[in-house]
């Protein structure tokens, strides 16, 4: 794969912490870009591809660990998380994602690079470099729009708390952990003006929804 990295046009990603609603903004993009005649393909990361959706679990398996022939478990490490992720996002872009934009057809993803800058860069404070570099020769794709949905960690927290029985390792994570991964997502925003919109993800879903669309709207209408 070039290393080149590609802001494709009909490529949109949807960021944000924990409790944040991407799932109702996601669907608020897709009645957008529908409506408007497109067809639309939604997905998300880690995962995907049935491949990719395996690696996803075993990132997330909140037992902290693989099981091997003994009863111990071993932690998974900062870096090898990002390297299953990355692995993943390697086989969705390579089966799902640019196939599709080929095809014409507008890609919406439920997360992208700029959660492992956030997660792994920001939150478990590995080398930005590596990252970069992982981003050229494994990914080479950008979305050319990124909505951040931005909230305080507080109240994300208190939106998921109870929605899942187990929690999966990130939101078993703490406080801070997670200020550190909204700081990272704010200052790529910030460095990325153009490609960045921020919406107050504090309201109603709804609000949230509207908001999205209509920063969406206006994108493409300045794009055509």
């Amino acid at each position: 794969m070039s290393e080149a990295i590609l802001a494709h046009p009909r490529f949109i990603s949807l960021e944000g912490g924990e409790g944040a609603g991407k799932s109702t903004a996601i669907a608020s993009l897709r009645d957008v870009l529908q409506k408007r005649g497109h067809e639309v393909l939604l997905t998300r990361e880690p995962g995907g591809t049935p491949l990719a959706e395996r690696i996803r679990a075993l990132m997330l398996d909140n037992r902290q660990a693989l099981r091997g022939d003994g009863d111990e478990d071993e932690p998974l490490s900062a870096e090898a998380e990002l390297l299953l992720v990355f692995a993943a996002r390697a086989q969705h872009v390579r089966q799902v994602i640019r196939p599709a934009l080929q095809r014409g057809v507008f890609v919406v993803s439920d997360r992208f690079t700029d959660s492992s800058y956030a997660y792994q860069g920001d939150g478990r404070g590995l080398d930005m470099g590596w990252i970069a570099e992982l981003e050229r020769r494994a990914v080479g794709l950008r979305p050319a729009l990124t909505l951040l949905l931005d909230l305080d960690v507080r109240e994300g927290r208190a939106r998921i708390a109870g929605r899942d029985l187990w929690p999966d390792r990130i939101e078993s994570e703490q406080d801070d952990f997670f200020e550190r991964v909204r700081a990272g997502f704010r200052r790529r925003a910030a460095a990325e003006p153009e490609r960045f919109r921020v919406v107050d993800a504090a309201r109603t879903p709804g609000e949230v929804g509207e908001a999205v669309a209509a920063a969406l709207i206006a994108w493409l209408e300045r794009a055509s």
